[in-house]
């Protein structure tokens, strides 16, 4: 039987074809992600790794927006705890993401609205992403004063370095066609053709052997920055935990809970979207 989830926080089914939707489902807080969505796509990417004759991932957003990174209330709640939890959710977050980067079948992702902070690391770790021509985008973490520590090997994969420095550090927006020239999409299109578009990748990859496939991913995925040890892995998630509990991210959350400019920010600074 095909693996299925028609409720809750990550929607998924297979169709006859045996490709798989998976659609990130908190419309109400633009997908921004929690506990509660961290566990639903792991077991999602589970369930789908189980799954039978599995050849394509889908990978879309419900509501007006793609994903807003991470829900900063849920965090905030988060650096509170212990430092065990800390790390514990840092890990199913980094291990999300990276089950998503390593799937044997090819991944698809079709962004359209907003796609910030983690989402970017989502489609990063897709194999190829189209975006809507109203997508926006930013590797917001440092506005934070947090840092995107579990997701850049994915970025760094996607966009190279260079780039990397340049929007991890500013935490600046960027558009759709700013996107695909530094490569994190390779497609723009109409957000009316957005679903079209995936179908047509879809109906491409559908073409070619699923063996071959799989093992043109994993040679390719050997050179990648992504391609993690265990202990780089986990270092990475320690550091992204870690940084959490610093006093410089309590301000930054506060400021965000608050409304007001973080303390770092200089007080003749224009004013920026949160």
């Amino acid at each position: 039987m095909n693996p299925a989830s028609s409720t809750g926080p990550v929607l998924w089914s297979t169709d006859a074809r045996g490709v798989a939707s998976v659609v990130l489902n908190r419309p109400e807080v633009n997908n921004a992600y929690d506990g509660d969505l961290i566990d639903a796509l792991l077991a999602a990417m589970d369930a789908l790794a189980k799954a039978d004759g599995l050849r394509a991932i889908l990978v879309k957003g419900n509501g007006r927006h793609f994903q807003a990174g991470a829900d900063l209330k849920w965090i905030d709640a988060v650096r509170k705890a212990s430092p065990e939890e800390n790390i514990r959710v840092s890990r199913a977050t980094a291990e999300a993401v990276q089950r998503l980067n390593l799937a044997p079948v090819p991944t698809v992702g079709l962004v359209h609205g907003g796609c910030f902070g983690g989402g970017t690391g989502i489609v990063a770790a897709c194999d190829v992403a189209v975006a809507a021509d109203n997508a926006i985008f930013s590797i917001a973490e440092v506005r934070w004063g947090l840092t995107a520590a579990i997701i850049l090997p994915q970025l760094a994969d996607a966009i190279g370095v260079r780039q990397l420095r340049r929007y991890a550090l500013t935490g600046e927006r960027f558009g759709a066609e700013e996107v695909r020239r530094i490569g994190l999409v390779h497609e723009v299109v109409p957000a009316a053709e957005l679903d079209a578009a995936g179908a047509r990748i879809i109906a491409q990859l559908l073409e070619n052997g699923p063996d071959a496939i799989a093992e043109t991913k994993r040679l390719a995925m050997r050179s990648a920055a992504a391609n993690l040890d265990d202990a780089a892995f986990d270092s990475l998630v320690e550091s992204h935990a870690a940084k959490r509990q610093t006093p410089e991210a309590a301000e930054g959350l506060a400021s965000f809970a608050q409304k007001r400019a973080a303390r770092w920010k200089p007080s003749d600074a224009p004013e920026s979207d949160p």
